[in-house]
């Protein structure tokens, strides 16, 4: 058969011509020839489809170009690739848009300038504009926060919204904060993630758990509800001593109002309810531990020397144990000398 457009003895393939004539008067794409991209100057999220999103530039134009570009269907395993030069952030770029049609390859290329407009997005402008949700409250009982429990109290906040942000919640954000002796306030901008970071709070440092609403306006004719989430940590720590039920005790861990503690006298480990031990006695933490020189022992009895005035002590053993150190932790409480475990 013969071409009516090029008189070549080719294969026909389409009304009456070539292959390769009818690439010469076929488009498989098409486009516009400028674009505008949103840009948040803020977080350098790019606006797509009403969506801001945190991509790279080149993958949010290819977004942009999928949806501008109308495509032939007759083309196969089609990609999209770029070249750009930017000035001014206004981009000069060529769109190479290829394909396959009868196993043939084709490109088509398209002139685009694209523009990007400077726009504050949704997130951003609520940050800006102090908005927030929930209240997170964490207080103590019966003290003060140290410095290093206010700084390890604030770490532990920011670093689950840190994590959270980095996983895909854009709308979560610290919108201010406020810091004293008394404890830390935290003013989030997400209701529903402050109550899941309160209780993590309170599963990791102990203590009692607490929430409340306030009015905060009006939206569409309903009322808007601000929360706030208090979180009072308790008295005692994690390695502080305390007494209770005539035993003495060393905290190794709190969660919620539990609290899993070691038996001085016999080393021997409990589970405690936090209300028990709020009443109680408590002596303090790692300031009351004091080294003392390993002298002799035997199967029940440790004897032990003070380095300072050199005077000897024997203890009992909490338990069958054989002492290999030169020099061993001990803490005494109410007159009485133990072994700290550890």
């Amino acid at each position: 058969m013969f071409c009516v457009e090029c008189g070549k003895d080719e294969p026909i393939f389409r009304n009456g011509v070539c292959l390769s004539c009818y690439l010469k008067h076929t488009q498989f794409s098409k486009g516009p020839t400028i674009m505008d991209i949103m840009f948040c100057p803020r977080c350098s999220s790019y606006k797509h489809k009403n969506i801001w999103m945190q991509e790279p530039f080149n993958d949010i134009l290819k977004r942009h170009i999928k949806d501008a570009f109308s495509i032939s269907p007759e083309l196969k395993n089609v990609t999209i690739q770029t070249r750009c030069d930017e000035k001014d952030r206004i981009f000069q770029c060529m769109v190479f848009i290829s394909g396959f049609l009868e196993g043939q390859q084709i490109t088509e290329q398209h002139p685009l300038t694209v523009r990007i407009r400077r726009n504050t997005c949704d997130v951003c402008s609520r940050e800006a504009g102090g908005y927030y949700e929930a209240i997170i409250q964490i207080r103590t009982e019966q003290r003060t926060f140290s410095n290093e429990e206010l700084k390890t109290l604030r770490s532990a906040v920011e670093t689950m919204v840190g994590q959270l942000q980095k996983s895909g919640k854009r709308g979560l954000f610290i919108t201010d904060d406020d810091e004293n002796r008394q404890g830390l306030d935290f003013f989030l901008s997400e209701k529903a993630t402050a109550f899941s970071i309160a209780k993590k709070i309170q599963e990791q440092f102990g203590g009692e758990f607490k929430q409340s609403a306030s009015t905060a306006g009006m939206k569409d004719s309903k009322e808007v509800f601000r929360m706030t989430y208090l979180v009072r940590i308790p008295a005692y720590r994690k390695d502080d001593f305390f007494s209770w039920d005539n035993s003495f005790f060393l905290i190794v861990s709190l969660h919620e109002n539990k609290v899993r503690a070691i038996e001085l006298s016999t080393w021997v480990e409990k589970v405690i309810d936090g209300k028990y031990i709020q009443p109680s006695k408590i002596f303090g933490g790692k300031e009351r531990i004091k080294e003392m020189i390993f002298v002799s022992q035997s199967k029940k009895e440790i004897q032990l020397m003070d380095p300072k005035t050199y005077s000897t002590v024997e203890i009992p053993k909490p338990k069958i144990i054989s002492i290999d150190t030169p020099m061993v932790k001990t803490v005494k409480l109410d007159d009485s000398l133990f072994l700290v475990p550890g």
